[in-house]
């Protein structure tokens, strides 16, 4: 579902008119930490760009949603959080959890090998998409 940019717009306008705070917009990240590991050992680099490419890729993807639009509004103030993911079926059941809850993502799939390894939320408010993330923590 594409929400036109006016529409954005016109939320702002209204949420600054109501003197109500700006709601808190997150993008949450959950890569794989086993490609990390042996027997994948990808150096940190190749870790991180997967995560770009999901990122880059939901937000364009979603960029006509409200919260998206209001995210991209103050790129000073953009929030990620990276979780971890323990390896490729724990990433696709939370794809799946993901699918049938209607919360808008994206599983990155690196190509030509069509391996799963990040999956990035649009921006959502925190207490909307918690409770399918909480079980997993900060990327170290």
């Amino acid at each position: 579902m594409h929400w036109g940019v006016g529409v954005a717009f016109r939320w702002a306008r209204k949420m600054a008119a109501s003197g109500a705070e700006p709601q808190i917009l997150v993008q949450y990240l959950v890569l794989r930490k086993d490609l990390s590991q042996a027997p994948f050992s990808w150096p940190a680099g190749a870790l991180v760009a997967q995560a770009c490419h999901a990122a880059t890729s939901a937000l364009h993807i979603h960029r006509d949603h409200p919260h998206t639009a209001a995210y991209l509004q103050d790129l000073g103030r953009m929030r990620k959080v990276v979780l971890e993911a323990a390896d490729e079926s724990t990433l696709k059941e939370l794809a799946e959890t993901l699918q049938q809850k209607n919360i808008d993502h994206v599983l990155w799939l690196e190509q030509p090998e069509n391996i799963a390894t990040c999956i990035a939320l649009r921006p959502y408010p925190k207490e909307e998409v918690n409770q399918y993330l909480k079980k997993y923590r900060l990327f170290k």
